[in-house]
């Protein structure tokens, strides 16, 4: 009886080593929400699930090639997503640091396939798994909001594997497995960013006369986006012709103005019409805030303040 059980183990070894094969699945990478104004890149990942059978101990070199995706690449440096004729740039990588760029062999760019690698064990059998590193870079202010995606499959997930001691993945060789499917997504929300100049109306004596100065609220919103500027009533909540600066509890009155002649009062919703209305571009616009401080009865000398809070809607 021992003996027919070591021959049957003899035997069940050969047959192992003649079903040599791997096969290979890739989950779906989303980027979720992405900002595009921002210089802040977006990062997500991806995981290779490997399955093969072979000779037991025999290295089995994997190259899991990569193509452009159904959304292509604009460049060595960057793949597209699409959304109709509008594209996103974002890059796949084989390090965590996001340094090495994801390839294949049959592409023209110099980036090529990881070599990734399984040893069978004494059953035959070797799994594992591999991560691929995704980003989207920030900066991409032009792209329209909308939902952005790359598909892999066929041509562009090229798995190809054999016995081997290197880690050549150069060139196509060996066993072409079943391509894996996958898609790379992300969503553009509208979004809007907003920066501000001060006014200051310099030093005066008497404020017998108009004072007049200026300052500067850029907005930069994403493309087709409306928004609207408001300008609340400052620290004294104050209508915005008759806004106070404090110095302790004396004041000075100003207003704030949507027009180089000082007639369109710029205030928020408790003023209907008063605020300023306008259309993303992806780029900076930049919108003058005309500030006057009427003639007035003067209060002691000193250095006169206000906080106006700037609320952009979107």
């Amino acid at each position: 009886m021992l003996r027919t059980i070591i021959l049957l183990a003899i035997a069940l070894i050969p047959s192992l080593a003649r079903a040599q094969s791997c096969s290979f699945s890739v989950s779906n990478m989303s980027f979720s929400s992405v900002d595009t104004l921002s210089g802040s890149q977006t990062n997500s990942t991806a995981t290779i699930s490997m399955d093969c059978l072979g000779l037991v101990g025999q290295r089995i070199l994997i190259c899991p090639n990569l193509g452009a995706g159904t959304g292509g690449a604009s460049s060595a440096n960057a793949r597209q997503m699409l959304n109709g004729a509008n594209s996103l740039n974002y890059q796949l990588y084989s390090d965590s640091a996001r340094s090495v760029v994801w390839g294949t062999y049959t592409w023209a760019y110099a980036s090529r396939a990881p070599a990734l690698a399984l040893t069978p064990n004494i059953l035959g059998a070797a799994s594992g798994t591999a991560t691929i590193y995704g980003t989207v870079f920030g900066g991409q202010g032009t792209t329209p909001p909308g939902s952005y995606l790359s598909a892999f499959s066929g041509a562009y997930t090229e798995f190809r594997y054999r016995y081997s001691i290197g880690n050549n993945c150069d060139s196509g060789f060996g066993i072409l497995a079943p391509s894996p499917s996958f898609t790379v997504s992300a969503t553009v929300a509208p979004n809007c960013l907003v920066s501000t100049q001060n006014i200051d109306f310099g030093s005066t004596g008497v404020l017998d006369a108009n004072v007049d100065a200026t300052g500067q609220i850029s907005v930069t919103c994403t493309p087709a986006a409306a928004y609207s500027v408001s300008l609340n009533g400052g620290t004294t909540s104050s209508p915005p012709t008759a806004r106070k600066m404090s110095k302790g509890a004396e004041t000075v009155t100003y207003g704030l103005y949507r027009d180089a002649g000082r007639t369109l009062p710029w205030g928020d919703s408790s003023t209907p019409g008063s605020t300023v209305p306008g259309t993303g571009s992806g780029v900076a616009q930049n919108l003058t805030v005309y500030g006057r401080v009427p003639p007035q009865a003067t209060p002691s000398a000193g250095v006169y303040t206000d906080t106006v809070v700037v609320t952009v809607t979107y």
